[in-house]
């Protein structure tokens, strides 16, 4: 099973288990805190699908044995929920999803006649912060000193933040002018401003843990470095599917 199809999976199965076990759901909101949580810390993971379009991927999949989904990768990341009112928290978030995939170029060889080898790279690094909204309540004061969480919450949201990423190729190349096989090693690598849109659902396991499960798009470009000359912004946006567990604090 693919990365992506297991993330896929876990976050379906979230869904059913909300859905379809009303009594396990509800049991697990039976416990009480003394006081509504001030926020959370959260651990996460899943497949992060790049959308790897624009002209520097272009000609990588044209030239080398690599396709668009060779850059998507497993993504992990933590975050810290602060609580801004009954309905909103503000998220500061740092994830990361790296791929490297090894390939040759598809209609030439060397003096040999050996395939001419490289290995290419993606990293993205997104630091973010954001507001989430909760679509249902998560929970209810029934004293002064007791706060009972709900069985499971929806929420969606907005952020923004910097993404570190960087491309970077090494290995054996072609000079299209001369014909000539070279060995080198080309980076770009730079920080860029992001956006993203979230959406997800929150299981309460018990009164302090959740089971979160979220999809989450990114939009970012950056420029492209000195060694890859003549080529517009590279493309940074793609969608996330992740599963994870939060800890109310």
């Amino acid at each position: 099973m693919t990365s992506g199809r297991y993330a896929a999976w876990l976050l379906a199965a979230t869904a059913i288990v909300t859905v379809t076990r009303p009594s396990h759901a509800q049991s697990a909101g039976d416990g009480f805190l003394f006081h509504a949580p001030g926020g959370s810390w959260g651990v996460y993971g899943g497949f992060n699908r790049a959308s790897a379009s624009g002209d520097v991927f272009a000609f990588v999949t044209k030239q080398l044995t690599l396709n668009r989904g060779d850059f998507s990768s497993a993504t992990f990341g933590s975050n810290l929920a602060i609580r801004l009112s009954p309905a909103n928290d503000i998220v500061f978030d740092v994830s990361v999803a790296g791929v490297s995939r090894r390939s040759e170029f598809r209609d030439w060889v060397d003096q040999n006649n050996l395939p001419i080898e490289q290995t290419t790279s993606l990293l993205r690094v997104p630091i973010t912060l954001s507001i989430k909204h909760y679509l249902t309540a998560r929970g209810r004061s029934i004293s002064r000193f007791a706060w009972i969480p709900a069985a499971r919450a929806a929420y969606v949201g907005i952020g923004a933040g910097m993404m570190r990423y960087r491309f970077h190729q090494v290995g054996d190349f072609v000079d299209f002018q001369t014909r000539n096989v070279f060995p080198d090693d080309f980076k770009s690598a730079a920080w860029t401003p992001m956006l993203q849109a979230l959406g997800g659902i929150e299981v309460s396991l018990s009164q302090s843990i959740v089971l979160t499960g979220e999809a989450r798009y990114t939009w970012a470009r950056g420029p492209m470095g000195r060694d890859y000359v003549g080529f517009t912004r590279i493309d940074l946006s793609g969608i996330a599917l992740t599963t994870g567990l939060s800890i109310r604090q």
